[in-house]
């Protein structure tokens, strides 16, 4: 597949050319490593962070790339749409070509233009709204995770076919992620003949959901479904089973925190959500697991070996075309496949995964998680 890049891309300002040129002398390729580092969510862009020191630690160790060591620098956007492209402004004027990020999908949305335009390659591991490519055109922002369309599905298919549920109540929280996905799993039930099926939007950030869950035992609803993150599905958890509701809960990769637990408590046990396969177990990843028990991280994470793939990938793209230059590499990452710690990853014209897979996990009181029917 040949890519023919636009006017816009090509034709950069002087200025980031010399910003391009200036980072092409130094002594170090910088990577930017955009996520929530304050807020509610801080978890997940630790995730990535652990993934990105990681890969950047063992490539350093082995020589760098193209001579030079990589050097993370870490950004926080708070995963707000507002800080987004505060920290998109942050990388152009510090020189960066590259970022593995935006961590959530709001944020992620709010900075891709940017990147896009000025010539920067971004590849998140954990953005997941198909807003975040679709009809966009771009030719330098990429993923190392699925979509909702492909996540919505996958968790759709395992509530038709193996929970079955009687009514189907779905929430979210308003958010391009949680809502997105939402309407995923909604639009998959509803081709499979579920009908009548509560669809509500709760408010991210608020304590006291006692009003939609009266709704839900209202509803009759034997099985729910929450587009969001873990702040509120724990909170959901503990004051459902508070108030008397006996429903099986289900959620997207987003409400895989630890930090849950400590929320919901042991209404946690037994709660549903899709995540990307665990390859921490792959005895093939054995020595990258290792590298990262040996800095106390945990390789077992949602995002975690997603993030150690986009720096993977990027490096390989950096290697491909033998110089620091981001749109060379973005060009080449649309042409070439990467073998990485979660598979052999290509991407399309819009700089989605051709595949991905995502499994179903059930959650416990302990923090861990097993995938669905194991013992």
């Amino acid at each position: 597949m040949k890519i023919r890049f636009t006017p816009i891309a090509s034709a950069l300002s002087l200025s980031v050319g010399l910003l391009m040129a200036s980072a092409a002398h130094a002594d170090t390729i910088k990577v930017a490593i955009a996520g929530p580092f304050t807020g509610a969510v801080t978890q997940y862009g630790d995730m990535v962070k652990q993934g990105v020191d990681t890969a950047i630690e063992q490539i350093n160790a082995s020589g760098g790339v193209l001579g030079k060591q990589l050097e993370a620098v870490t950004l926080d956007d708070g995963c707000e749409p507002k800080q987004a492209p505060v920290v998109a402004n942050r990388v152009i004027n510090d020189g960066i070509n590259y970022v593995i990020g935006h961590v959530c999908s709001g944020a992620t949305i709010a900075a891709t233009d940017i990147y896009n335009n000025e010539g920067i390659v971004m590849i998140s591991p954990s953005a997941t709204a198909p807003a975040v490519t679709d009809g966009k055109g771009y030719e330098t922002i990429f993923r190392t995770i699925g979509r909702d369309d492909q996540q919505g599905p996958a968790a759709a298919d395992f509530i038709i076919n193996q929970l079955k549920p009687k009514k189907v109540a779905i929430l979210h929280d308003k958010q391009s992620y949680g809502q997105g996905i939402a309407a995923s799993v909604r639009k998959e039930l509803e081709a499979a003949g579920y009908e009548d099926i509560l669809f509500e939007g709760i408010n991210a950030g608020d304590t006291d959901y006692s009003a939609v869950i009266t709704k839900l035992k209202a509803s009759g609803a034997d099985f729910v479904y929450y587009g969001g993150y873990h702040p509120e599905m724990g909170l959901l958890l503990r004051q459902g089973a508070e108030q008397g509701l006996d429903v099986t809960m289900m959620g997207p990769e987003g409400v895989g925190n630890p930090d849950i637990n400590a929320i919901a408590g042991q209404s946690v046990e037994g709660m549903l959500l899709t995540l990307p396969a665990d390859f921490s177990q792959d005895p093939d990843n054995a020595a990258i697991v290792k590298a990262f028990e040996d800095k106390g991280r945990d390789a077992s994470g949602a995002f975690q070996l997603s993030a150690y793939a986009a720096t993977q990938a990027l490096v390989a793209g950096l290697e491909g075309v033998g110089e620091d230059d981001p749109l060379k590499v973005a060009e080449w990452l649309h042409t070439n496949e990467v073998k990485t710690p979660i598979g052999v990853l290509s991407w399309n014209e819009q700089g989605d995964l051709n595949e991905f897979k995502f499994d179903v996990f059930q959650w416990n009181t302990d923090g861990t998680k097993t995938v669905y029917g194991q013992q």
